[in-house]
């Protein structure tokens, strides 16, 4: 596996792509992005309570800083030019672990695309020095965003309760997700 200081900007993932946002460029769609996934993401994302123009320019400042100082890696979901949805990698699961998020347009669910992004983000992470592990965390409730660590490999580590319930569907208890990152073979035989 080649090391990388940081991830690709643009990451080609067949019939559609992860990119880094545009700060400047990227305010109209996304703002469009999340206005139409709103009553989609309201159940599952407590942000969406707080959604306005300016949280969308904050967002992608954020982004940007975020990815310049290497905390944060956010990428836009793109098909054909239109964005689809988002998904991040991050700092927080520990020293050497990371979180990762996904959510789209309610058009493109079902699709395999959160699934086939998350896990071109995992590749991108362990291509990146010190990332021993990497964490998804999604409300027990909700069974289609717990769906793609399992899919991916992931292994349940814990559950933890949360009080209140972060969002409207929430029941208080989140499922956190880890995998490790792969061992390399040694003289060509793969590591138990």
């Amino acid at each position: 596996m080649t090391v990388m200081e940081r991830p690709r900007q643009i990451v080609e993932c067949g019939d559609f792509a992860l990119r880094r946002w545009q700060r400047q460029s990227d305010f109209d769609p996304v703002f469009r992005l999340i206005e139409e996934s709103l009553d989609h993401l309201r159940p599952w994302m407590p942000w969406v309570a707080r959604h306005s123009e300016e949280s969308t320019r904050d967002f992608l400042a954020k982004s940007d800083s975020k990815w310049d100082s290497g905390d944060a890696y956010n990428y836009a979901i793109t098909r054909d030019g239109t964005l689809i949805g988002m998904c991040s990698t991050y700092r927080g699961a520990g020293p050497q672990g990371w979180s990762m998020g996904y959510w789209l347009h309610p058009a493109a669910t079902g699709q395999g695309i959160a699934t086939r992004a998350t896990a071109a983000m995992v590749t991108e992470a362990f291509a990146l020095p010190n990332v021993q592990y990497l964490e998804i965390a999604h409300d027990l409730a909700n069974i289609s965003s717990g769906a793609i660590p399992r899919r991916l490999g992931f292994t349940e580590a814990r559950r933890e309760q949360v009080t209140p319930p972060a969002a409207p569907s929430d029941c208080g208890i989140d499922v956190i997700w880890r995998l490790n990152r792969p061992t390399s073979p040694v003289n060509g035989t793969p590591s138990p």
